[in-house]
């Protein structure tokens, strides 16, 4: 039997912390926007709740053919020990001169994450560039966690990331069960979906650097973006 929930209003008025100097218009705000963080936090997880127990989903059409940095290497053999894989998709493909400073921002974070998510389930990222290239970016940024793994044919990319083989980010979730491979889950939200004065995003965000640009007085902004290198400091 599931515990009903105190109102957020009345978990925020339990609220004790107060800061040097703070008036009172500040603290009637804050203890508002506390209550609708505890909405927040409550309405994630009903949205984790709900994905959980989605149906099984569409087993894969075939085991792909990848290459990894150590040779050749079947879809299957991603999950290695885990029933549970995680696959980022990164814009790099062979026609671009340099990787997306987007996907390298959000595998910069994923870099550190992986070590700990590893123990849960197994993680990889994907790309349509050659195998060698990606090796290299890989050292370059020193992602040292994560294994890379590029998608000659292009067919898992067409059959998860983007019909038409274009140059756009992907994550998807499978699961394998008595050696049966299911997708499980798979960002959906496209650019037609966006909110006005909104660049295009998931819910929740993947990439935590949005989610600290948020707690700032300026927010995300309008017009900065992660850079590949931000030169001398």
């Amino acid at each position: 039997m599931t515990q009903p929930l105190v109102p957020a209003q009345e978990l925020a008025l339990t609220n004790k912390a107060h800061y040097p100097n703070e008036g009172e218009a500040y603290r009637a705000a804050r203890n508002e926007l506390l209550a609708e963080e505890i909405d927040l936090r409550r309405h994630l997880e009903r949205v984790a709740s709900q994905r959980r127990a989605l149906p099984p989903g569409g087993e894969i059409p075939l085991d792909f053919r990848l290459d990894s940095e150590a040779g050749p290497i079947l879809f299957s053999s991603l999950f290695g020990g885990r029933d549970t894989l995680m696959v980022y998709s990164m814009m790099y493909g062979p026609q671009r001169k340099a990787p997306c400073p987007m996907c390298t921002s959000f595998l910069s974070s994923w870099n550190g994450t992986a070590a700990n998510l590893s123990q849960r389930a197994a993680v990889v990222v994907t790309a349509r560039s050659p195998i060698q290239r990606l090796i290299e970016y890989k050292n370059q940024r020193g992602f040292t966690n994560l294994p890379f793994i590029s998608d000659p044919s292009g067919d898992y990319t067409r059959t998860y990331v983007n019909s038409e083989d274009a140059d756009v980010p992907g994550f998807s979730v499978f699961t394998r069960h008595d050696n049966v491979i299911r997708h499980f889950y798979s960002g959906e939200m496209s650019g037609a979906m966006a909110d006005p004065g909104q660049d295009p995003r998931g819910g929740p965000d993947l990439d935590p650097l949005w989610l600290m640009l948020d707690l700032t007085p300026e927010g995300r902004g309008t017009d900065w973006y992660p850079k590949l290198d931000y030169g001398q400091k």
